[in-house]
């Protein structure tokens, strides 16, 4: 039993002894599945306290021969497998933290040579035969106990891109690491001492412009993260159970750090779920573990029209992205779809992945991104903001003529010519119109089903804002009129989407004239407003 060679399963008891444990052991399930195969090199990726480390502890302590863990998990998913007692610390374990090796070492430079020194340390004393004393890097290291003992080992790297992500290792350090990856895990040779590669972290592997990158990988990542989606982060399901657990609203749960989806999975933050079940109290704990400091200076930059593209996702828009073109490498960072890549690998945004559109997944992200924008008081924020409180309040107070005036503005002000006349245009441009109404209002819901149909859009306000917030629907119109929309939502009931709401709502029909029937009516917007009160 050593600290990293062979280590034991301490770490993954401390997960065990936690008021909150979820079982995710039908990971070991996938992992066994792919031992000794050409799929056993693994690459998964997930956001800031998403259980990343949790995964890699409970992985060594299944595989580890330096402890006997048949009795800690006994019982959960893993231990009905067939094969379960096949793979039970039989093998040979080799577990890495980067983090860890970079906080101690003092220096970006000498990460490398601080692992390979420690971990030889180690299969030393355990094959004191196998290694020569002029051995002394740990690939070469691996194929020779291999060679002499016919042991594989299974290779475990938590926060692998530790040295990717820190500013103060240069191109040269980060060449260096992944060098010594690639000596570990590319080629022939580390098919005959690999049994199993699995590496963590918050970015997938990095794009070389070679072919000479680590492209033997297979990797689930926030873009892409197929069969292993529901093994990192909460599903719904088990969100569900622990809200009834502890007598949680799961709705505001839902609303609060929902939004994260993977395929066809909903994952919520451990670390939220876990504090919001324990301490009782919806905030945002992201700020708790992460900074904004990592994204604001990208954003600053505005490439191609960032900032706006912000002010559109905090609004509760959804954004085109093209996750094709960011290398994994934040000092690559050349364009706005690399910034936006770079925030959803960072938790900041969801992505679907059918649609290709970023988006702010949840409240908690919704704040934590408001207040980091924020800090830095950008202009067109700032005068966006004016202008969205305008619209709320005149929509408050039922002033459509008001309404239509600023919805107007707002829809010549910040859409192209090109997009101008489009429906799809308007309700982006409505959505991010009322950007002033998210410290009331949970994300603007689009095209809610209902009785008879879809409404364009709902707010719903937050609970602590119910006594002096009513809810708002909205529907859209081309070319008709504003009456229209109103009798649209009486005819198709979209009131009752709000079947569990209680009080005010108010109904608001937006029209649109993009033909010149008359010559005043040419680009001109028409809004009537209803109020009525759900008992």
């Amino acid at each position: 039993m050593g600290r990293f060679v062979n280590p034991n399963n301490n770490s993954f008891q401390v997960a065990l002894n936690s008021p909150i444990y979820v079982d995710k052991t039908g990971l070991i399930a996938y992992t066994n599945s792919v031992l000794a195969t050409m799929q056993g090199y693994i690459c998964n990726s997930r956001p800031r306290r998403f259980g990343k480390s949790y995964a890699a502890n409970m992985l060594t302590a299944y595989y580890s021969r330096g402890c006997d863990s048949e009795a800690m998990f006994a019982g959960l998913e893993i231990s009905k497998s067939d094969d379960f007692k096949k793979h039970l610390n039989k093998y040979d374990v080799i577990h890495i933290d980067v983090q860890w090796f970079l906080a101690n070492c003092g220096d970006a430079a000498h990460v490398v040579a601080y692992i390979t020194s420690s971990v030889l340390a180690e299969l030393r004393e355990i094959y004191p035969t196998a290694l020569p004393s002029e051995v002394s890097h740990l690939s070469d290291a691996l194929s020779r106990i291999r060679e002499k003992t016919g042991q594989k080992f299974i290779i475990i790297i938590d926060e692998w891109d530790a040295l990717i992500r820190d500013p103060a290792a240069n191109s040269q350090v980060q060449d260096s690491y992944i060098t010594f990856l690639r000596s570990m895990f590319k080629g022939t040779e580390p098919t005959k001492y690999i049994l199993l590669a699995y590496l963590t972290g918050i970015l997938p592997l990095r794009k070389e412009k070679s072919q000479s990158g680590l492209n033997n990988f297979d990797e689930f990542t926030m873009l892409s993260a197929s069969r292993l989606a529901p093994y990192m982060g909460f599903t719904e399901v088990e969100v569900k159970k622990l809200t009834e657990k502890y007598h949680q609203n799961f709705s505001e749960v839902k609303s609060w750090y929902d939004g994260y989806l993977l395929k066809d999975t909903q994952v919520y933050n451990p670390r939220a779920i876990v504090s919001a079940m324990l301490h009782g109290d919806f905030k945002n704990y992201w700020a708790e573990t992460a900074s904004s400091d990592a994204i604001m200076p990208l954003i600053s930059m505005n490439y191609d029209g960032l900032q706006f593209a912000i002010i559109e996702i905090i609004s509760g828009a959804a954004v085109k992205v093209d996750t094709a073109v960011f290398t994994n490498d934040p000092s690559s960072i050349a364009s706005k779809d690399d910034v936006l890549t770079y925030m959803i690998h960072l938790g900041y945004l969801g992505y679907n992945q059918n649609r290709k559109t970023a988006f702010v997944p949840n409240e908690e992200i919704r704040q934590e991104l408001t207040m980091a924008v924020e800090s830095k008081r950008w202009n067109e924020m700032i005068t966006f903001q004016q202008e969205s409180e305008r619209l709320l309040d005149a929509t408050l107070d039922m002033d459509g003529a008001a309404v239509a005036a600023q919805i107007e503005k707002i829809h010549h002000e910040y859409t192209s010519v090109i997009q101008y006349h489009n429906e799809n245009s308007l309700s982006s441009v409505l959505t991010i119109a009322y950007l002033s109404a998210m410290q009331y209002y949970f994300k603007p819901i689009r095209e809610l089903p209902t009785g008879r149909g879809f409404a364009d859009f709902v707010l719903v306000p937050k609970p602590e804002c119910r006594n002096d917030y009513p809810a708002l629907i909205v529907e859209l119109k081309w070319n008709q009129t504003a009456e229209a929309a109103i009798t649209q939502i009486k005819r198709k009931q979209y009131v009752e989407s709000l079947k569990d709401y209680r009080g005010e709502v108010i109904l608001v029909g937006i029209n649109y004239e993009s033909k010149e029937l008359k010559k005043d009516d040419y680009k001109k917007h028409s809004c009537k407003i209803e109020r009525i009160t759900m008992a």
